[in-house]
């Protein structure tokens, strides 16, 4: 009998991970360019071979799909973390810092050391173990995917907490993105405290509106 055909993701970690002779963790963050809201990232440790039916950047899936999804991924991983960064803290340091210490402290939660890790992106964190940055890498490795399911799922349940604090945004639906209601709600309202005041649509706003 054959042996089943591995996801391309998987055959590429696979590649990385030397056969499986490192463990590799992949990172991802969801929320960088948001208007409102934290910035979350997400670390993962996958079991060496293993991928579930559908797995792949977290931008491709439905809500529900997802939300399935992260119940294997948490159920399955050999270990993850996450961490969310506030707003106040991405217009203390800047979105690109803030992100960056995101991924730091959800590498510091997992409960396995890397031998390797596979960065979403361009640029990794300062953190003691060997990193690599990928390109597009949530849709290339499956231990990056996983991650950016994590780190997107975890950040729209935040945004829909949030919601119920400071209605007439339409978190729950937007996420804090910069779409028309999320303006309309913006110049109806004024910023809340958990806008991003550093960014130029709020940080262009009349003062006089905030809060």
């Amino acid at each position: 009998m054959s042996e089943p055909i591995q996801p391309d993701l998987v055959v590429y970690d696979q590649e990385r991970s030397e056969g499986g002779r490192l463990t590799i963790a992949g990172v991802d963050e969801a929320g960088r360019g948001c208007w409102a809201g934290p910035v979350v990232a997400a670390a993962v440790i996958l079991p060496d071979g293993w991928c579930p039916a559908g797995l792949d950047d977290s931008k491709k899936l439905t809500a529900r799909r997802r939300e399935a999804l992260c119940g294997e991924i948490r159920a399955s991983a050999l270990s993850w973390g996450a961490c969310a960064v506030s707003p106040a803290e991405i217009d203390r340091v800047n979105i690109l810092q803030a992100t960056l210490q995101g991924m730091a402290r959800s590498l510091h939660k997992l409960g396995v050391a890397p031998d390797l890790v596979l960065i979403d992106g361009l640029q990794a964190p300062k953190v003691p173990w060997p990193t690599d940055t990928v390109v597009k890498g949530d849709g290339t490795s499956a231990c990056i995917a996983a991650a950016s399911i994590l780190a997107k799922e975890f950040r729209d349940r935040i945004m829909s907490v949030w919601d119920r604090k400071y209605p007439g945004y339409g978190f729950a639906e937007h996420k804090g993105y910069g779409v028309p209601r999320h303006q309309e709600g913006l110049g109806r309202l004024g910023p809340c405290a958990i806008h991003r005041f550093s960014y130029k649509p709020i940080a262009n706003l009349d003062q006089g509106q905030l809060f």
